[in-house]
């Protein structure tokens, strides 16, 4: 099961996708969950929220250009999508309380792992639809 650093150490092999405005959110949303990771207490807890509230960003975006590209695998992806937002805003209701372990646990291993997948399949073919359309 792939670590947040793996992710950050193997972004350029693994995970670039060829799409720059894809590739520049997700290098990001990598960066942010390792330093997150990194953090304990007060600091943990503002990052944390950082995170949860760029990652709300970063699906919107990537749910607007999946509609205005007529993304045939849509509901899927954002089904995807809002499954992760709501694990992540129970955690971060949890962190904003200071109760940290738990999610400092699901950000060190489940999302990492969900990252992978999501990025090899789901965006991947995202970003080959995007340059197929352009």
């Amino acid at each position: 099961m792939p670590t947040n650093s793996d992710l950050k150490t193997h972004f350029d092999s693994l995970y670039q996708l060829g799409d720059p405005e894809m590739d520049t959110t997700h290098k990001a949303f990598i960066e942010l969950c390792t330093k997150t990771e990194a953090a304990s207490g007060a600091e943990f807890q503002s990052l944390f929220s950082e995170l949860f509230e760029h990652t709300k960003t970063h699906f919107a975006d990537e749910e607007a250009r999946m509609q205005a590209s007529n993304f045939s695998a849509y509901g899927e992806h954002r089904a995807d999508h809002q499954r992760i937002l709501g694990d992540m805003e129970r955690f971060n209701q949890r962190v904003q309380a200071g109760r940290l372990p738990m999610a400092k646990a699901w950000l060190g291993d489940s999302l990492p792992a969900w990252f992978d997948l999501h990025a090899k399949t789901m965006d991947s073919a995202l970003a080959a639809h995007i340059k197929q359309s352009e």
